[in-house]
């Protein structure tokens, strides 16, 4: 099994793999130097020297160059500083060339020798003058990238609906699709503004969760259905899946919360099958089978049907000798 480092090169980002190429020393969060598609580039180490399997290797896997020195870490300071004042005049810039996009971020990498800039923008833009005209200003390579809401959030950062640090910015590395399905798996209500974050879209702690709420939603009866408590029967009107319990309206108008195990039976209101209960399709089934039991003794104890004694049974080829005469009287009647 080959040795890999796992290495950021932003915080909480994308962990990328690397080999260490001997540097089997490398503690948590040192910074090693690397060679990337986009240049060299400083790293900080999240994962030391570890085993992983070969099928997780994907493509070609570059090697570290070598260890970060103190004026590595200089210029990656001193590159840093020079941000906010970049940001600045980008953002002047995209106003005076008329440009309906979002200035959020500019980041040196630690030479100086390149300016990436990210934007958000609802359209498409030509932003080729502004790349020219930031480049004469920069004496740099300018690159600029598109990102989504999401994205935007996470390199702006902010505080969230449970008063705690974003999630994408404090901890989590890579985003997770998030649909309303999640949302009425946990009973939560439709609303936009109370399921949406900071950036306008489901939040992530949505996902959290998920898998345990469908777990016990297997194990709940369906709102409505009709079921037979302790107390008498009733209807379901709430449910409850971590406590695993549900709220019954019973008979007298009365509500009242029961175990799903105290639940004696249950039936949809439909008058299918619940997952709480398989009693009711079980006893269908056999009736329905005994029925037919009996219908079948009684045929053969009093023999054919009155209309069917006598008659010669058809023959194999009846079927589509009559299928044929009526597909010809049918064109004879269009022809005329």
């Amino acid at each position: 099994m080959p040795i890999v480092v796992g290495l950021q090169f932003e915080p909480v980002t994308k962990v990328y793999h690397f080999d260490p190429d001997g540097l089997l020393d490398l503690m948590f969060n040192d910074y090693v130097i690397v060679n990337t598609a986009k240049g060299v580039e400083v790293a900080q180490v999240v994962e030391p020297p570890h085993h992983i399997d070969a099928r997780e290797v994907v493509g070609e896997m570059k090697s570290i160059v070598r260890r970060a020195t103190p004026w590595d870490m200089v210029q990656k300071d001193r590159w840093a500083h020079k941000e906010q004042e970049a940001l600045a005049v980008c953002r002047a810039k995209a106003r005076e060339y008329n440009l309906e996009i979002k200035i959020v971020r500019c980041d040196y990498n630690y030479t100086g020798g390149r300016l990436l800039v990210y934007f958000s923008s609802e359209a498409r833009v030509d932003f080729r003058s502004l790349v020219r005209d930031l480049a004469r200003i920069f004496h740099t390579r300018i690159e600029m990238r598109q990102i989504g809401v999401r994205d935007e959030a996470k390199l702006l950062d902010g505080v969230g609906k449970c008063g705690r640090q974003l999630c994408c910015t404090s901890w989590l590395r890579e985003f997770t699709p998030v649909s309303i399905r999640m949302a009425k798996n946990q009973q939560l209500p439709l609303n936009p503004e109370e399921i949406s974050g900071v950036c306008g879209r489901l939040l992530c702690c949505l996902s959290y969760e998920d898998a345990h709420y469908k777990e016990q939603n297997k194990k709940m009866p369906k709102l409505g259905a009709e079921v037979v408590t302790p107390q008498g029967a009733g209807r379901v009107r709430h449910i409850h899946p971590l406590k695993e319990t549900v709220t019954v309206m019973l008979e007298n108008k009365a509500l009242a919360e029961f175990a799903v195990a105290e639940l004696i039976i249950s039936k949809s209101g439909a008058g299918g099958g619940c997952s709480t209960c398989g009693g009711c399709t079980t006893k269908r089934r056999a009736s329905a089978e005994e029925d037919n039991a009996r219908l079948r003794q009684q045929r053969a104890a009093t023999g054919p049907a009155p209309e069917t004694r006598g008659r010669r049974p058809p023959a194999d080829g009846d079927d589509a000798n009559a299928s044929e005469r009526g597909r010809r009287t049918r064109r004879r009647r269009r022809r005329e």
